[in-house]
């Protein structure tokens, strides 16, 4: 069940309470009982931290990964060369 802030406007008076999604907004004050309660935006109560799925495919930098970024070195080529292999035949 998600927790909803809610202020009094008569009184100032702030109180969270935890009600189903389903339920009608609570109108009348704890403290000075008048019907003046609204409810509040608040942040979520969660981050998503580390590296998870959301950083590598949700993220939408728009940045390449680091290794495309590096160019090669001067003088040196993409792709090594292959080896050549020393043939014995006569």
């Amino acid at each position: 069940m998600p927790i909803y802030e809610y202020e009094c406007a008569a009184c100032q008076h702030r109180l969270e309470t935890m009600q189903k999604m389903s339920e009608a907004p609570l109108s009348e004050c704890p403290e000075c009982h008048q019907p003046t309660l609204r409810k509040l935006i608040s942040a979520a109560g969660f981050q998503l931290k580390g590296n998870g799925w959301y950083a590598t495919d949700f993220k939408g930098s728009g940045k390449k990964p680091a290794a495309a970024d590096k160019a090669p070195e001067a003088g040196a080529s993409a792709t090594p060369a292959p080896a050549v292999a020393a043939s014995t035949t006569e």
